[in-house]
């Protein structure tokens, strides 16, 4: 799917997760878990997607612009992520 993303953020992802936005572009959609991002209050609607790139859980956050998925962050999920997603 294409997913777009800024290139500074991609730099600040790759500094702070060691692994590139444009990774994003394999993340398997038709089985994440996605929900709402509520942790702060941003001024675009953002969501929280579980989901896998390969045999790894990921989590990946993003807003729409238009149709196309934006990358904003991209990390390994933690543990506590993965027993919440098996689960579901």
């Amino acid at each position: 799917m294409l997913i777009e993303f800024d290139p500074a953020k991609d730099a600040i992802n790759r500094d702070k997760h060691k692994l590139s936005l444009m990774l994003a572009s394999d993340f398997e959609w038709d089985t994440a878990q996605i929900e709402e991002d509520r942790s702060e209050y941003y001024d675009e609607q953002r969501f929280k997607a579980t989901g896998y790139i390969g045999q790894r859980l990921y989590v990946l956050i993003f807003c729409m612009r238009g149709d196309t998925p934006r990358a904003i962050s991209l990390r390994r999920a933690e543990k506590y992520e993965e027993r919440r997603y098996a689960k579901a």
